[in-house]
């Protein structure tokens, strides 16, 4: 269900190029679910694979949302509350500034470009980058609400 809400989510923002809440959920969901976040990382993956086509532009999609993953797995459980907001929110725009140069590999072997090819392609790609980082900054002011909530659903169903 929680890849559903990422897939929908993402469709409903599409009108604002790189302006999306995919980090602020992965970041969410990896606080709470841990391991088991990579589950609805992986349905949004696939779902977008099925609606919009499994294409050459797809497959990065299967490591790059995972680096996001792997970055809040890296973080210390138990962050101090002061600061938490903060990193939760940098994390995630440091993974939208840096999603250019993640996805960048896999173009150049796809499509057969040089190193200095890839370069200009990250190059070219740096004003996206740069609205997809300060975005998910921004939208990283979600993070803490969306593990609240998700918590909450978590004890509700435990006491049933």
């Amino acid at each position: 269900m929680l890849g559903a809400v990422m897939y929908a989510s993402k469709v409903i923002m599409e009108i604002a190029p790189n302006i999306h809440l995919l980090g602020t959920f992965i970041v969410a969901f990896t606080v709470v679910y841990r391991r088991k976040a990579l589950y609805p990382i992986y349905v949004y993956v696939i779902l977008n694979g099925i609606f919009c086509g499994f294409a050459a532009w797809w497959l990065p999609y299967l490591y790059v949302w995972a680096i996001l993953w792997g970055a809040v797995m890296l973080l210390p459980q138990k962050l101090p509350k002061r600061i938490r907001p903060l990193v939760y929110m940098a994390v995630s725009a440091a993974h939208g500034f840096s999603f250019g140069i993640l996805y960048a590999p896999a173009q150049a072997l796809l499509f057969g470009l040089s190193f200095k090819g890839m370069i200009g392609w990250i190059y070219a790609g740096l004003p996206m980058d740069c609205i997809h980082g300060i975005s998910n900054f921004f939208c990283g002011a979600l993070i803490l609400p969306i593990i609240s909530a998700l918590r909450m659903a978590e004890r509700g169903m435990k006491s049933q």
